[in-house]
């Protein structure tokens, strides 16, 4: 079972716009950080930073190879956050299936 600290970790990295899109662009392949902020049109720094995040919520592997950081997604925290999502899922899903129900009850005692 995963930590609590360890989700609070994975949620909070999602919650920024920029690091989900960093993540999106690592599915295609290894990217330098240098890859990861050209869209944003940040700096170096800035894109550590959020790398550091994803790194420490365990969503990404970086990896030094001589003056490039090369950083690759970890699909093992995400596997996480959707199994805990997945109760929640099934709490809706069941409360959406019985308000369902009630209003298919309810329109079959109208005549």
């Amino acid at each position: 079972m995963v930590s609590d600290q360890q989700l609070d970790a994975v949620f909070h990295a999602l919650s920024d716009p920029t690091r989900r899109a960093m993540l999106r662009s690592l599915v295609a392949g290894e990217r330098n950080i240098g890859e990861l902020a050209q869209p944003f049109e940040m700096s170096f720094p800035a894109a550590s930073k959020h790398v550091r995040v994803l790194e420490q919520a365990g969503l990404v592997r970086r990896e030094v190879r001589g003056r490039s950081h090369m950083c690759r997604l970890a699909p093992e925290a995400l596997a996480d956050a959707s199994e805990w999502l997945r109760f929640y899922e099934q709490f809706w899903t069941e409360r959406f299936d019985a308000l369902d129900a009630f209003f298919k009850a309810t329109k079959a005692d109208k005549p």
